[in-house]
């Protein structure tokens, strides 16, 4: 099945604008659409075993890795299940949402979806909507952290670095 997988993280429902855009964005989709609420319904923040579960048999998975296993390999495979991705992300103290940033920990899986990541050449949208303004001039300028600016470049060994 193939499907556009829209992920929602505001908190803030009706009023939000990163879900009002990423409605007007659904209006010009042609495709059946699988939609993941994280603010109506969210996933746990990644655990011990969570984390321990990806590196163990799951024939030796304690109760509590199993149940991690079980969530991990849902998300994941609702992930990689779609064609396209529609990401609705709003700032929220200088960052993105702690319920969006659960979720990528629980898909995060290095040979699983990424580096090499399956989902690559997949189209992807990121909405992100934050109060106020953060360009050049403005006094909240650089504090943008959901979305990088066009001074953002790469650092000393390739990391990312902002001027």
């Amino acid at each position: 099945m193939s499907y556009l997988l829209h992920i929602d993280s505001s908190a803030l429902g009706e009023a939000s604008v990163s879900r009002q855009v990423a409605q007007s964005f659904l209006e010009g989709w042609d495709g059946e659409v699988v939609h993941r609420d994280l603010a109506a319904a969210p996933v746990p923040h990644i655990s011990e075993a969570g984390i321990t579960a990806r590196v163990t048999d799951p024939a030796q998975h304690t109760d509590e890795q199993a149940s991690a296993a079980a969530l991990q390999d849902e998300l994941i495979e609702e992930f990689l299940g779609a064609r396209a991705y529609l990401f609705a992300v709003p700032m929220y103290n200088l960052s993105m949402p702690s319920v969006f940033k659960a979720w990528l920990d629980q898909i995060m899986v290095f040979g699983r979806t990424f580096r090499p990541s399956p989902a690559a050449g997949r189209p992807a949208v990121l909405i992100s909507a934050r109060g106020g303004s953060y360009a050049p001039g403005a006094p909240n300028h650089g504090l943008d952290y959901v979305v990088p600016t066009t001074e953002t470049v790469l650092g000393h060994e390739g990391q990312l670095a902002s001027m």
